[in-house]
């Protein structure tokens, strides 16, 4: 099941993907938020798709995308999860998972511009396998429960200024991961039925030139390990994102300029869908 979010800012609807339909899911919620996820609302939305319950949204097709989950209470990060990756930013894959936060309100659609932030010069892309939690996670005992707790799946771009990230981040990394704007996230929450999550190409693309190719197969961490490992230390709810670290391809690595102004960045996941956002030059307001 594929699930979006369709209209301008702030006044999303949820909707479901569903044999080429845009079926609008009003009359089982309002949003695919917190709630909907804890009280079983995938469920919901399937029996009602599968009972010829739900009608088509008019124009679905000419909407924005929205992220396909509301403001999330966290969005948890692995860092240096792919080996290569881990390499090309001169250090060897950990022994422990890396973790860091984006802040929530950085989360926008997968198609939205972003705004490069006032003084930088190092803002780099990074395609990411993110889960959305569908069931409150803690202190769990081995990684086999961890795909119960898991509402779906989607596409990431965590995009990070590595001047703020590295030479003045104190040895943290979140000043360089929370600008406006810099967790792209969908088009689709797509639920674990649908995907095979250990095995899935992921990509990306600035100005149509190919930057990273990879698969989730790399992941020196997988899905089940990253989230048991995390319930040791944090509560994770319903609604909550992982991101799961990003394969070699990114500026950071010397090989590819950092972006500008104009620049367009495209990422894609096989089976989660596509991105594509413009780079846009941060200017005064007011």
């Amino acid at each position: 099941m594929r699930l979006l979010r369709l209209g301008p800012v702030g006044e999303e609807r949820p909707v479901a993907l569903h044999d080429g339909r845009y079926l609008d899911l009003a009359p089982v919620t309002a949003d695919l938020d917190a709630a909907f996820l804890a009280r079983g609302g995938l469920e919901e939305v399937r029996d009602a798709a599968g009972a010829g319950r739900l009608d088509d949204l008019p124009g679905a097709d000419g909407l924005r995308v929205g992220a396909p989950v509301p403001r999330p209470g966290a969005v948890v990060c692995i860092g240096m999860n792919y080996a290569a990756h881990a390499a090309e930013s001169g250090a060897a894959p950990p022994e422990h998972p890396v973790m860091f936060l984006k802040l929530p309100n950085t989360l926008v659609g997968p198609h939205d511009d972003v705004v490069i932030p006032r003084g930088s010069v190092k803002t780099d892309w990074e395609v990411e396998l993110a889960v959305v939690i569908g069931r409150r996670l803690s202190y769990l005992d081995s990684p086999g429960q961890a795909l119960d707790h898991v509402a779906g799946f989607a596409v990431a771009n965590d995009l990070s200024e590595r001047a703020f990230q590295l030479e003045v981040s104190g040895g943290q990394w979140s000043k360089g991961k929370c600008a406006p704007g810099f967790t792209p996230l969908g088009p689709w929450l797509v639920t674990p039925d649908e995907v095979d999550h250990r095995a899935l190409g992921l990509r990306s693309r600035v100005n149509g030139e190919p930057r990273q190719d990879s698969t989730t197969a790399d992941m020196v961490f997988d899905v089940a390990h990253l989230l048991q490992d995390l319930s040791q230390y944090l509560t994770l709810d319903p609604g909550d994102v992982v991101l799961t670290g990003t394969p070699a391809g990114v500026a950071l690595s010397g090989r590819f300029p950092y972006l500008r102004p104009g620049d367009v960045v495209e990422l894609e996941i096989d089976g989660l869908g596509s991105q594509r956002q413009v780079m846009q030059a941060w200017k005064e307001h007011g």
